[in-house]
């Protein structure tokens, strides 16, 4: 994660060269603050501020530039030209997203494939530190930010997503197509990442096969909702991040996401910030859907077949050399325990 100052002031000469043309400034673009941030596990991550003049006077904003390494872990499945489409269809909508501004897919423009959006207030804890549990913790005794949470992926299942023309992900069948189709995705990502296999894996992906759950609905599904795939501006989401993993699917994908105890540690509060009560009250007013605890259950398994197969291919990238960022290092252990806790559903 570390990178020298050569390769920031390159960066920076880089982004001021291409900004000018693309804000048609009248002189030098003046690239200040910029600072890679150290969250995520697919893309570079770069904020910065530009101050340039055009003909109507001087101007500044703030910007995020995402750029694909190419040895990163979802690789293949996360496009930054999808996310870019996906975030511009989801302009015209009540989603709270990033706006986007220009994307670049020839490596030779700004160093890899990139996109260009703006940079959004806020912050982002990490819900697996102390510091951030306790952020949440006292969040959610403001009450403020769980609604917020709450009302955030509300905004998301409301989508018309055929309207803004989310179509282009993907439209799966009514009935089991959907599930089905994230088994096929998942199962394939674990076999490409030339880890050996675990039986307990071998098992789930069997017992998800032969149980996969009928849905009559679909709606844009983020497919990673939770605290620390969000900003927070004044115990406010200003901004859903991460759009990596988004389909057209059941919405209770999202829902058991949000109960899942893998997204909170230590706490009853979903996602470490909303009552439960409250979240489930306030999400089946929004969106008209009423929780399928069933069919969340059944996606928490999922989710944990996904969760092996991500570090599955983690481990894999770190063990060949090809990234050396140390969090790749500990995913090995991770697999283990991502499928102990299927097992243990499953009545192992």
């Amino acid at each position: 994660m570390s990178d020298s100052p050569q390769d920031i002031g390159e960066l920076e000469a880089t982004l001021g060269s291409y900004l000018a043309d693309k804000l048609e400034a009248t002189g030098p673009v003046n690239i200040e603050g910029i600072e890679r941030i150290a969250v995520g596990w697919s893309h570079e991550t770069w904020l910065f501020d530009a101050a340039w003049s055009d003909e109507d006077g001087p101007r500044a904003r703030g910007f995020c530039l995402r750029r694909d390494p190419g040895n990163a872990l979802l690789r293949d499945t996360s496009d930054l030209g999808e996310q870019f489409r996906v975030l511009q269809c989801l302009e015209a909508t009540e989603v709270p997203a990033p706006r986007v501004y220009w994307y670049e897919p020839d490596p030779s423009v700004l160093g890899a494939s990139a996109l260009v959006m703006e940079k959004v207030a806020g912050e982002c804890p990490s819900p697996w530190r102390r510091a951030g549990r306790e952020y949440y913790a006292a969040a959610a005794d403001r009450g403020v930010l769980p609604l917020s949470f709450t009302d955030a992926l509300a905004s998301i299942h409301n989508v018309d997503w055929h309207a803004v023309g989310l179509d282009f992900l993907g439209v799966p069948e009514l009935g089991t197509d959907f599930a089905r189709r994230e088994i096929a995705k998942w199962k394939a990502f674990a076999l490409d990442s030339g880890h050996p296999g675990h039986p307990i894996f071998a098992d789930l992906v069997g017992w998800l096969e032969s149980n996969a759950p009928a849905t009559d609905r679909l709606t844009l599904v983020h497919g990673a909702f939770r605290t620390g795939n969000v900003l927070i501006d004044d115990d406010r989401v200003s901004a859903v991040l991460d759009w990596e993993l988004q389909v057209i699917g059941d919405p209770m994908y999202d829902v058991a996401y949000m109960l899942t105890e893998l997204n909170r540690t230590g706490t009853d509060l979903l996602s470490n910030v909303v009552p439960r009560e409250l979240f489930f009250e306030r999400y089946e007013s929004a969106t008209g859907i009423t929780i399928d605890t069933d069919r969340c259950r059944y996606y928490q398994l999922l989710y944990a077949m996904r969760s092996a197969a991500f570090w599955m291919s983690a481990a894999g990238l770190y063990a060949d050399g090809a990234n050396n960022d140390l969090r790749l290092a500990r995913t090995e252990w991770s697999v283990t325990v991502a499928l102990e806790q299927a097992a243990a559903e499953l009545g192992y």
